[in-house]
């Protein structure tokens, strides 16, 4: 196996040659083509799973627009994944694009003016008109395997702008571990899985509802929809218990009355809870439906009672769904009622009620329905007129429908409790970050109440990989699917020829259709894992990676991207597909709102990128802790512009102190022989200790948090106390002990913040040292025999003293003829071991140390005149 020298030290030298004016400006271009050159960031794939760290990307949707959220979340994942290399972790980080689904659908319909039909045949000389047509109805009419080429022709033009965010961000990414969700790859994999999992049992067909256009007679996605305010009634009539009493509805849609599959009412609603699972029977039709709970209901809307039909609207097919009430479907694909009286309506006077609306549209059924409530007495007072929001398809006229069609599912636990509690203890198998985000996985978990709908009505998508054969008279067997051969993968039902038939046998009797549906974006995103780690493709890889040590999402599609990936890997492979979640919060604008194109709040992230830098950018993404809702803050990224730039200064300052990289700690101490050099890198072993248990815990956070606050105790107060030692004014000993002091820290200063500064780090890395600070070792804690807290409390009297100085309104560098010191015993005995460095950084004469109680206090100060002689300081 070759030798991984990620995470490691090479024992080179480099020359020392710090820049006269360092900056943070050019850095990002130059670095991230030195990284790409030098292939810092690449996937050894000769390894052992032990000795990977892999990392599920979540794929950005490349035609979308860029926005904050994009650095956010992504710099906190590439913060873990520095962390994680430089322990000398082989790092498995790549990248996909998710261009399969509804937002590259419309870009590449848009941009060339194309539409999708999949019954169209494949031209392989087709081009795009160069300028788009100005109507829809114009546009060109496409393969779908032409419209994918167009598809993956224009993703690689956007995929090109997110990359270029990545890279520029810093993203430690192996660029060459990318992939698409639509790509030939992941197109095979996604119909593999699919097939895998209609042998084991785990997918299935049913009737179900879809939302239709009775115009275009096709089915409609829910991004296609818009609500329109349209002019309606409620018209109020009564079901009628076994006893006879009357119990009032109000529904808008009347017509509907005949697929009427129970009532509901809110659990909480005292009025009603008598009525739970007791039967009434509806008017005019005779059925008896049963009186459910569901929280759905409202008790301010209407009479406070709901009738369910199969289907008047979305909110009708939840309550099937999540109810298990039958299916009871009047309205057909045309718009209108059908024609055959429904097997469930079983009295003469029903059946005749039927017939009297039976072919009818959905509006004359309506004026039918009400003439016959009228007729019969039933309905109570006028119907209400209102305006009300009804889903209408984007280019359609009419009012959207559901139907019920044929689909696809894959089981989830929804209706299989032995699956729910193994689903439930896949979760327990991820430690989620934070943990409470757990509780979202199980608590969706035990909320569904069907399982998940995997088939769509669109055109653009993985296609469902099933052809069906026809009978004599043409109809399809549903119940015998024909099934591609693993190596004919990917394959399109809608242009390829069934295995055994002809193309000219498509759709005549004895012969075979294609499935027309297509995979839901879920169904191939959820195997991410799968297609990036090689199942399938390659196995050798995939026993390297899988389970992936952490999937990083937002919190928002716990219960989509996070569990429908666990459904499949729990099908698939039978385990959690990680063994960590790191779950990423929503960015807010300065309202403590939600960021989105909707609401016109959404930042362009070039911008600040631009202005601020990367490093600083990062900085404020990951002092957010994971899950945390965070604001847009300038001020923040501002702040970590000043550390980035207080880091290159600090370097160049110390470095030209003397410190070089021999002079870097290695094993042996000797050379220690100061107390605030020990006491320093004392308190900067506890840093690293702290620092690695929070990254072990995944709480970058709280390292860069206690990183930063050593690093600016160290500048502000360790700097400046032993310049003058540095400069060898108390000897070579001296001199020697504070240059290795000063190596050593600022080596292991640049490890701690190199994942979350990667620029600055590289930057002032390159000035002393070879190689990259990025394949550097994670610091080791150095075991220095030295007081941790001794450079605060010399830190402390030093800063009495600047005071006091700042109050006479003198320069800091005025000599101070005497002050005393007051503190307890050991405090005293803190400074006198820090004395000499405390009164040269001072430029004090002579310091008293007086031992008593309470807390330090620095009195008695005595400046000399501003044109009296210096001398040396004296010892008290």
């Amino acid at each position: 196996m070759a030798e991984d020298t990620q995470g490691t030290d090479t024992p080179t030298t480099a020359p020392t040659n710090v820049p006269d004016k360092p900056a943070l400006e050019g850095l990002e271009a130059s670095l991230t083509r030195r990284w790409l050159d030098e292939g810092t960031y690449k996937f050894n794939p000769d390894t052992t799973r032990e000795q990977v760290y892999s990392i599920d990307t979540p794929p950005p949707t490349a035609s979308g627009s860029l926005h904050v959220g994009h650095m956010f979340s992504y710099t906190q994942t590439d913060v873990l994944a520095r962390y994680q290399r430089m322990t000398g972790k082989n790092v498995f980080y790549p990248m996909g694009w998710d261009d399969n689904g509804l937002p590259t659908e419309r870009r590449v319909q848009n941009y060339y003016g194309v539409r999708c039909d999949p019954a169209i045949p494949y031209d392989a000389n087709y081009r795009p008109p160069a300028e788009p047509a100005k109507n829809q109805r114009d546009f060109d009419v496409v393969s779908r395997r032409n419209f994918i080429e167009l598809c993956e022709e224009l993703a690689v033009e956007d995929e090109k702008v997110f990359e270029n965010l990545f890279q520029t961000l810093g993203l430690s990414v192996d660029w060459d571990l990318t992939y698409r969700t639509i790509d030939d790859k992941s197109r095979a994999i996604s119909q593999r899985a699919f097939l895998a999992n209609l042998a084991a049992g785990d997918a299935y067909m049913a009737e179900a509802p879809t939302l239709w256009d009775v115009t275009f007679r096709t089915a409609v996605a829910q991004a296609e929809l818009e609500d329109r305010e349209v002019a309606g009634a409620y018209y109020r009539y009564p079901f009628f218990t076994e006893s006879g009493e009357k119990i009032y509805i109000e529904t808008t849609r009347p017509e509907l009355l005949a697929a009427c599959a129970a009532l509901v009412a809110n659990p909480d609603d005292e009025s009603y809870q008598p009525l739970f699972g007791t039967k009434v029977t509806s008017p005019i039709f005779g059925v008896e439906v049963e009186v459910k709970a569901h929280p759905l209901a409202k008790a301010d809307k209407g009479s406070g009672i709901a009738m369910v039909c199969t289907f008047g609207d979305l909110t009708d097919v939840t309550w099937w769904r999540e109810l298990q009430l039958p299916t009871r479907a009047i309205v057909g694909r045309d718009g209108r009622i059908v024609g055959e009286t429904p097997d469930w309506i079983t009295t003469a006077e029903g059946r005749e009620a039927f017939a009297a609306i039976a072919g009818k549209t959905v509006f004359s059924a309506k004026e039918g329905v009400v003439e016959l409530l009228a007729a019969a007495d039933l309905l109570d007072g006028e119907p209400k007129k209102i305006m009300h929001p009804v889903n209408f398809f984007e280019k359609g006229d009419k009012p959207l429908e559901v139907v019920t069609s044929r689909q696809w599912y894959i089981r989830n636990g929804g209706r299989d409790e032995d699956r729910r509690e193994r689903l439930i203890g896949r979760g327990k198998e991820i430690d989620f970050h934070p943990a409470f985000m757990r509780s979202r996985y199980e608590n969706w978990i035990t909320g569904l109440n069907g399982d998940w709908l995997v088939s769509r009505q669109r055109f653009f998508g993985v296609p469902v990989p099933v052809w069906y054969p026809l009978d004599a008279d043409g109809n399809p067997d549903y119940d015998t699917p024909i099934l591609p051969a693993d190596g004919q993968l990917p394959v399109d039902p809608a242009a390829d020829a069934a295995p055994g038939y002809e193309e000219a046998q498509r759709d005549v009797p004895g012969g075979f259709t294609g499935d027309a549906d297509v995979l839901d974006t879920w169904a191939t995103s959820s195997l991410t894992p799968q297609i990036v780690g090689g199942w399938s493709t390659d196995e050798a890889l995939f026993s390297k990676v899988f389970p992936f040590d952490v999937r990083p999402q937002g919190h928002d599609i716990i219960r989509t991207w996070l569990f429908s990936s666990a459904v499949r890997a729990d099908s698939l492979q039978g385990v959690a597909p990680w063994k960590h979640a790191a779950i990423s919060g929503w960015i807010l604008d300065p309202d403590r709102k939600k960021m989105s194109k909707s609401k016109g709040n959404v930042i362009v992230p070039t911008d600040v990128l631009n202005e601020y830098g990367s490093d600083a950018v990062r900085y404020w993404a990951a002092s957010a802790k994971l899950g945390a809702d965070t604001a847009y803050e300038i001020a923040q990224m501002k702040i970590g512009r000043r550390l980035a730039i207080k880091l290159l200064n600090a370097s160049k300052f110390v470095l030209n102190l003397g410190a070089t990289e021999d002079s870097v700690l290695s094993g042996d101490l000797s050379v220690l022989t100061n107390p605030l050099d020990r006491g320093v890198l004392a308190q900067l072993a506890d840093v690293v200790a702290q620092a690695t248990k929070a990254f072990e815990a995944y709480d970058y956070a709280r390292a860069l948090q206690i990183t930063e606050s050593f690093f600016w105790h160290f500048t502000d107060d360790y700097v400046e106390l032993i310049k003058d030692r540095a400069y060898g004014a108390a000897g070579e000993e001296q001199q020697a002990s504070v240059l290795a002091a000063l190596a050593t820290s600022l080596d292991t200063l640049l490890r701690l913040f190199a994942p979350f500064l990667p620029f600055a780090t590289e930057e002032v890395w390159s000035w002393w040292r070879k190689d990259s600070v990025h394949r550097a070792q994670w610091p080791a804690a150095v075991e220095v025999d030295g007081d941790t807290t001794l450079l605060s409390s010399v830190g402390a009297a030093l800063g009495g003293i600047r005071k006091a100085k700042s109050e006479a309104k003198v320069k800091q560098r005025t000599e101070v003829l005497s002050a005393a010191i007051t503190g307890s015993e050991s405090l005293v005995q803190q400074l006198r071991a820090g004395l000499g460095d405390l009164k040269a950084a001072a430029n004090a004469r002579e310091l008293t140390l007086i031992a008593g109680d309470g807390e330090l206090a620095v009195s008695d100060v005595v400046l000399a005149p501003a044109d009296a002689p210096v001398e040396a300081p004296t010892q008290a």
